[in-house]
């Protein structure tokens, strides 16, 4: 995807997280994350959005940490929302293709990288709002969501802290149904998972790993379609909709240990 398509995306779903917001209010709870109330998601993506701003417009060489969020009434939480949400579209909008800032995830160049970081927190925490309000889902692009997919196997679920860990060695399989060439292996172990992703044919870039690990049988696959399988990885939905064969206890495990 193109950065500009990425900035598009976070520039509508931050709307509609804001309008999802007020409609929910305040109090409501977020289903996926039992503790936090609407006000906590509004602060937490106001912060996030500030900071990735910050480190675009500042060309940030440094790791640093979101800002304390000021104290707000509650009249106040989802226009200060607005504002950090607006200050990051503009701030990717403005800064140049040659961005140097500093990023934590490998990707094409830095400003590809927050386009993308943030079009997919901005996305994830919309449905947030909107399952707080009992509305509808707003539907995303399979091709998005694939890509969503990608992030959270090969590039947030490749760190260090990821807490995707099993004893006994394991594969998980996860692949899309509406999305080509969407498909990937993750191996599970002690150690920090490790995804192979199988390349659409022709793209030759690790295709030898990737067509040996096509080939084996994993402990476990999940397919679906693409919006559905991100928003269930996410945790943000249930696996119903999703079609698993081979061992159900990696589900567990994921639903247990994957959260980000």
């Amino acid at each position: 995807m193109e950065i500009t398509e990425f900035v598009e995306t976070l520039r509508l779903d931050g709307g509609l997280l804001a309008d999802a917001a007020e409609e929910a209010g305040l109090d409501a709870t977020i289903p996926a994350c039992p503790n936090w109330q609407v006000r906590d998601l509004l602060t937490h993506v106001g912060r996030v959005h500030r900071w990735a701003a910050r480190t675009v417009t500042q060309g940030a060489q440094q790791p640093t940490r979101p800002d304390a969020a000021p104290e707000l009434s509650d009249d106040q939480l989802v226009d200060w929302l607005r504002e950090g949400h607006h200050e990051l579209v503009l701030a990717l909008h403005a800064a140049p293709r040659d961005l140097a800032a500093w990023s934590f995830l490998p990707a094409p160049s830095p400003l590809a990288f927050w386009a993308r970081r943030q079009a997919h927190e901005t996305s994830v925490h919309r449905v947030d709002a909107q399952q707080a309000a009992g509305t509808s889902l707003t539907p995303l692009p399979a091709a998005f969501a694939a890509d969503g997919i990608d992030e959270l196997l090969t590039g947030l679920h490749s760190l260090e802290r990821s807490q995707l860990r099993t004893e006994v060695p394991r594969t998980l399989r996860v692949r899309t149904t509406n999305a080509r060439g969407a498909e990937w292996t993750v191996h599970l172990s002690d150690a920090t998972p490790r995804t192979v992703r199988t390349p659409v044919p022709g793209s030759g870039a690790d295709a030898g790993e990737a067509a040996a690990d096509a080939a084996k049988p994993a402990d476990c696959t999940i397919e679906g379609p693409a919006e559905e399988l991100y928003l269930a990885l996410w945790n943000r939905l249930p696996w119903d909709a999703m079609t698993v064969t081979g061992d159900p206890a990696l589900i567990d495990l994921w639903r247990e240990r994957a959260g980000i």
